[in-house]
């Protein structure tokens, strides 16, 4: 079967055109996760947002006022969760905006930004190497907090504290060589 058109091949019937149309306007679908993604973005920014406001007036009421509890102890741990929160949320922008970009239009002011700007991708797999980047830092900072709270028993805990920041160096450095290939 040839796909040329021209003035020897068939036209196509009503049924099949209409067919078509609709599988063409199928694409559409991928707005039920499209926006979910972007209004879910918005949500997680906003409790970032309130977290870190929350954790700034803690702050001057513990050096202005003098308040009881030591925030010390949450002061890092509130900000590190603050940061997972906007990186799960920057994950869900890209994946929204990707997908759009993909399955139903190029975005024009994305155009006009450099090629490598996050929301520019131009493959499935591009789109799939943006949130993994993403999603691996967030990984990063969630074992970051976690470290935070480490309280060593045994010297051998240190040990494999330290190997496992060894593990995430390595991984970094796969990342940023793998990058630098594109």
């Amino acid at each position: 079967m040839t796909t040329e058109t021209g003035p020897n091949t068939p036209k196509q019937g009503a049924r099949e055109r209409q067919f078509e149309r609709w599988l063409w306007n199928s694409r559409f679908l991928v707005m039920l996760a499209v926006l979910p993604s972007l209004v879910a973005a918005v949500v997680l920014f906003a409790i970032g947002t309130i977290d870190i406001i929350k954790l700034v007036i803690a702050t001057l009421t513990y050096y202005t006022v003098g308040g009881t509890a030591d925030i010390h102890d949450t002061l890092v741990p509130s900000v590190v969760l603050a940061v997972d929160i906007y990186l799960v949320a920057i994950v869900l922008l890209i994946f929204g905006l990707g997908v759009y970009r993909l399955f139903v239009s190029p975005i024009e002011q994305a155009e006009e930004h450099t090629p490598h700007h996050p929301f520019n991708v131009h493959s499935f797999d591009q789109l799939k190497d943006k949130i993994a980047r993403v999603v691996v830092l967030a990984v990063i900072i969630e074992f970051f907090r976690a470290v935070v709270d480490i309280r060593f028993q045994t010297p051998l805990d240190a040990i494999y504290l330290a190997l496992s920041v060894l593990a995430l160096a390595a991984a970094l450095f796969l990342m940023s060589r793998a990058q630098r290939k594109e």
